[in-house]
């Protein structure tokens, strides 16, 4: 295991090694992709805030800063990131905690995803190490400012397979004053889609939608008191005033935080996260008749618990969107392309970013594949 200091440590040791390296952080995503066989680049050393002006609604911080370090100092200032990151610890059994690198590094957006963007919408610049070594920066503190290649959206997702992030600069949100979330029960699958889709096509200002069988549909309500008061009466006229109860507080947030961090199949080996047409989810349902599901996103997000990860009936059920493997032991992994195979253009295009960033090959190989 190698572990650098600092970013200068991180280039010299990704020019001086011959071999294979595993970026990690805190850790919580290596169950997630194709096992990578290689030495393990531990950057665990490069944490801490290093700029935070709440004024701005800036904040910069080291890659393997821990995500609950960053909400304690932004919940100080009563501020939040908005596209919700999520928790998948849980989820995939880790020991490693989440970090804001890693989270970019994945692309990963919670429930709050289909109202505020996603994790890439609000990754304003960052600085890195390329698989070459070298030392590099792109964007900046301030939304606009791009003037050539936006790669702050190109490294979101990436998965640490074109570089390595070891500071990244995000905007961020004040926290509302008050929420509340609607949940609706005694619905089937295809009310349950209506019902999302109603109440996000309305003027109540809905900020989450999700769909857990045996629980109900909950909608989510955030901003000042009266504000949320006055749309709540109106989200119950608009559905026709249905059987459900009223979660406040802490009881939605916790609601909220399991919906993002997937906490109804945990116990599933297999777990899919499906990302398609809001409008086709109930048609998804039908052709694959799940094991288990929740749906979040309004139904554009469906994510399915399993016994057998099935790959070929997965994303034969799909009639556009991807299907991604999140969970699974490390032989069915090793066996099923776990992301989404891309067209052949797409296909062309990655190849020659991967060479241009990192000809050698080096970081985290294989594990897009």
């Amino acid at each position: 295991m190698l572990r650098p200091r600092d970013e200068a440590d991180v280039a010299e040791l990704i020019a001086a090694s011959t071999c294979a390296l595993e970026p990690v952080a805190g850790g919580s995503k290596r169950g997630i992709g194709r096992p990578v066989e290689a030495e393990r680049l531990d950057l665990s050393a490069l944490s801490g805030i290093v700029d935070y002006e709440p004024a701005e609604l800036v904040l910069t911080a080291r890659a393997a800063t821990p995500l609950e370090a960053l909400r304690q100092a932004l919940g100080a200032h009563s501020q939040r990131l908005a596209f919700e990151p999520p928790d998948f610890t849980r989820l995939l059994a880790g020991a490693g905690e989440p970090t804001i690198g890693g989270v970019l590094a994945a692309n990963h957006s919670g429930p709050r995803r289909i109202t505020a963007g996603a994790a890439r919408d609000h990754f304003l610049g960052f600085r890195a190490v390329s698989g070459r070594g070298e030392r590099f920066k792109a964007g900046g503190r301030v939304v606009k400012n791009v003037t050539g290649y936006d790669l702050p959206k190109l490294l979101a997702g990436s998965w640490g397979t074109l570089a390595v992030l070891t500071e990244v600069t995000v905007r961020v949100h004040p926290a509302p004053e008050h929420e509340r979330t609607l949940l609706l029960t005694g619905l089937a699958p295809a009310a349950a889609v209506r019902a999302m889709t109603d109440a996000l096509g309305s003027a109540c200002e809905v900020s989450a939608a999700a769909f857990l069988p045996g629980r109900g549909v909950g909608l989510r309500l955030e901003g000042f008191v009266p504000s949320v008061r006055a749309r709540a009466a109106a989200l119950l006229a608009l559905l026709g005033e249905p059987d459900g109860e009223w979660l406040l507080g802490e009881d939605s947030r916790r609601f909220w935080s399991a919906v993002g961090a997937v906490e109804p199949l945990t116990a599933h080996p297999i777990v899919w996260r499906l990302s398609v047409p809001p409008g086709d989810a109930t048609g998804v349902l039908e052709r694959l008749a799940p094991e288990d599901y929740l749906l979040d996103w309004g139904g554009g997000l469906i994510w399915i618990g399993a016994s057998e990860a099935d790959a070929q009936r997965v994303r034969g059920a799909l009639r556009g969107g991807h299907a991604t493997l999140v969970k699974a032991p490390r032989e069915v992994r090793a066996a099923t392309a776990v992301f989404q195979p891309p067209s052949g253009p797409l296909a062309a295009v990655t190849a020659r970013l991967k060479a241009a960033f990192d000809p050698s090959g080096r970081l985290n190989p294989g594990r897009l594949s």
